[in-house]
C-alpha cells in the first residue's frame, strides 16, 4: 500500500468521525488509528437547596448518576430481561445497566448493596454526565 493510500484513508477517517480502521489489501494490513481531542467537561447543575434537603431526608436512598454522556440501555440485548426492575436486590458490583458513548458499551455497576427505588430513565434514552439514572434503598 503507498502513501498517498494511506492518506486517503486518513482523509476518509476525518470526514467519517472514526477513530480506526483497517484495511487489507493483498494479503497486506494496514490499521489506522487516531485519538480524540477530549471532550469539554460538561457543567452539571448545583442541585436546589429544596432538592438537597429532600435528599438529606431521604438518606437511606443513594442516587446512582451517569459517569459519561451517550445512550442508555436497561438491557444487553434489545429483547432480552433487563438488568434491574423496581423492588431487585443489587449487590455492589453488578450491573445495573450499559451506557453505550462512542460505540462502546460500558457497564454501570452498583455501588452499593441495596434495593432498587426507582429507574429515572428510560431505555434507548440520551443521558448526561451526572443524569440520574437509579435510586438505591440502602
Amino acid at each position: 500500500m503507498n502513501e498517498s493510500s494511506i492518506r486517503k484513508y486518513a482523509k476518509l477517517m476525518n470526514e467519517l468521525g472514526l477513530t480506526g480502521l483497517e484495511i487489507t489489501e493483498n494479503d497486506t494490513v494496514v490499521r489506522l488509528e487516531r485519538s480524540i481531542a477530549a471532550a469539554a467537561p460538561v457543567a452539571v447543575p448545583a442541585q436546589a437547596p429544596a432538592a438537597r434537603a429532600q435528599e438529606e431526608e431521604n438518606s437511606d436512598l443513594f442516587v446512582v448518576r451517569s459517569p459519561m454522556v451517550g445512550v442508555f440501555y436497561s438491557a444487553p440485548a434489545e429483547n432480552a430481561d433487563p438488568f434491574v426492575s423496581v423492588g431487585d436486590h443489587v449487590r455492589c458490583g453488578e450491573t445495573l445497566c450499559i451506557i453505550e458513548a462512542m460505540k462502546l458499551m460500558n457497564e454501570i455497576p452498583s455501588e452499593i448493596n441495596g434495593v432498587v427505588e426507582q429507574v429515572c430513565v428510560k431505555n434507548g434514552q440520551a443521558v448526561d454526565y451526572g443524569c440520574e439514572l437509579f435510586r438505591i434503598r440502602r
